[in-house]
């Protein structure tokens, strides 16, 4: 016998749950009594859409937006040069690229670590309220920003990188040396939040509404 579904009828309207954990495609019908369906292959809790995940991703990416701020006003780096110090931040090193005549490194650390996180936590919290408000247009659109944002994540950490590589290989003791300010760690805070907050969001609920 062959059914007929609807041409917009979602996997949860024809009674069908995917693992989280493994992505098994699950019918419902066989939940227990306690409510609670365990997956047959990994033994993992499966649900419709992942629990609390709108309040998770909100104050995820909320906690990235304000780190945002001190990661890129506090210094990121400090060189030790014969004894005096120089403090830059992330703004310092890109203008610095950009009048030495280096363009094109001083565009991609602009792109990656500032356009890029700040394109992340826009998105997201567009992706959110339009949750919220039970936005019915550009799902598609919205749709494609969500899984930008979790391709381009793991791109995002160019200056943690670029800083770990100069403190390993530009060390001469006390002629010059390089070491990592306190904007790193912040940076490195607004990335993993950011990348959390996508792991932890289930875009589905976007096509609920």
């Amino acid at each position: 016998m062959t059914t007929e579904f609807h041409s917009r009828q979602t996997a949860m309207a024809a009674g069908l749950m995917c693992c989280h954990d493994c992505g098994k495609l699950v019918t419902a019908d066989k939940t227990p009594e306690h409510g609670v369906l365990a997956c047959p292959r990994c033994d993992a809790s499966i649900h419709y859409r992942n629990i609390n995940a709108v309040p998770r991703t909100w104050a995820l990416i909320l906690t990235a937006a304000i780190l945002l701020f001190p990661a890129n006003l506090l210094p990121i780096m400090r060189v030790d040069f014969l004894g005096s110090q120089e403090h830059s931040t992330i703004m310092d090193g890109i203008l610095y690229f950009f009048h030495s005549g280096e363009y094109g490194i001083g565009l991609i650390i602009f792109i990656a670590s500032v356009l890029v996180p700040l394109f992340k936590i826009i998105g997201m919290i567009l992706i959110l309220l339009s949750i919220r408000f039970k936005w019915k247009t550009w799902l598609r659109h919205k749709t494609i920003i969500f899984r930008f944002i979790q391709f381009v994540g793991r791109w995002s950490m160019l200056d943690i990188f670029v800083i770990a590589l100069m403190s390993a290989l530009v060390d001469f003791g006390t002629f010059t040396s390089t070491q990592a300010g306190p904007a790193a760690t912040y940076f490195t805070a607004v990335v993993m939040c950011s990348m959390f907050a996508a792991m932890t969001f289930d875009p589905r609920l976007l096509w609920d509404a």
